[in-house]
């Protein structure tokens, strides 16, 4: 980890995120039917998890975020995986995208963060789209250190807290993240101008308004209708960075396990996203390549 990542966004130069982890597999032919999701092939094929990020970074990414939204200590202990096994699986996912920037040979500096997904995608039962477990702070938080430690072990350039449903879960990221010399940002994944949790974006991103780790507060795996207001209330509230990533706009039914309806993502968005005072822009779920590709282009220098 270096201070570059923290140093350009205070630049004020945008950085493109990739897209989604799981489209990417599923269109190279892999089968993501299982609690692990795309972890499963940080053990099985991690291959296939550098192919991916290397697609997004020829499509123009500037940030590959890793394959551990869903890698947790207790998720690979359920299939058969020890802590020790469990903390190279981490550090791989790091070291896959590591690996795809290398390969990647781009004119421009390339970075990784280091997914830190919410308690619910570990219970892999679409609860991180509700939030409120029934667990308290002080529970999450001890969760989520001992991923978070191995990752920083890995030394990514930022850690992506993201697809966070509710202010107790930030409040425990928060604390969870404190000392391990890697900058965070923290996304919320919201409905409307709330969180999936029913709070107002207000109170939820002021919880990072004073986090020195912070350097960037936002929005992902959302409709891309909700983040011009969400845009603007993180800049207002906290100051910081804005980091955005929303779906395509299907809507993910956890019953069962598809996406229904259109896309709603358009490449052309991202101009206005980035003039309210968005500086980290990309896709989550079903946003593939060829629409970070766009997204590169529209966030160019240059004439549009």
């Amino acid at each position: 980890m270096t201070s570059d990542f923290t140093d350009i966004l205070v630049s004020g130069r945008p950085l493109v995120l990739d897209g989604g982890m799981s489209n990417q597999l599923e269109a190279a032919g892999h089968d993501l039917s299982d609690d692990l999701w795309s972890a499963r092939l940080l053990a099985e094929d991690p291959g296939a998890i550098v192919d991916a990020h290397l697609a997004y970074f020829e499509a123009g990414a500037d940030v590959a975020v890793t394959s551990s939204y869903q890698a947790t200590f207790e998720g690979f202990a359920r299939r058969g995986i020890g802590p020790e096994r469990a903390a190279e699986l981490l550090a791989l996912s790091v070291e896959s995208a590591r690996t795809a920037a290398r390969r990647a040979r781009a004119d421009r500096p390339l970075w990784v963060a280091a997914s830190v997904g919410p308690y619910g995608a570990m219970l892999a039962d679409g609860s991180e789209y509700r939030g409120r477990y029934g667990i308290g702070v002080a529970e999450l938080e001890r969760f989520h250190r001992p991923r978070l430690e191995a990752l920083a072990a890995a030394r990514p350039d930022v850690f992506a807290l993201e697809t966070v449903p509710d202010t107790a879960e930030a409040e425990a990221l928060l604390r969870a993240v404190r000392g391990l010399g890697v900058p965070a940002w923290l996304s919320y994944t919201v409905a409307g101008d709330r969180t999936r949790a029913g709070q107002p974006l207000e109170e939820a991103f002021a919880l990072a308004a004073d986090a020195a780790e912070v350097v960037a507060v936002g929005v992902n795996c959302c409709a891309p209708e909700d983040v011009p207001g969400a845009v603007e209330t993180a800049a207002r509230v906290t100051g910081k960075s804005v980091v955005v990533y929303p779906n395509s706009g299907e809507a993910w039914n956890a019953g069962t396990r598809s996406w229904e309806g259109r896309s709603s993502f358009d490449a052309r968005q991202v101009r206005r996203w980035r003039a309210a005072g968005a500086r980290l822009i990309g896709g989550c779920c079903r946003v593939g390549p060829r629409t970070i590709r766009s997204v590169a282009a529209a966030l160019a220098p240059g004439p549009q």
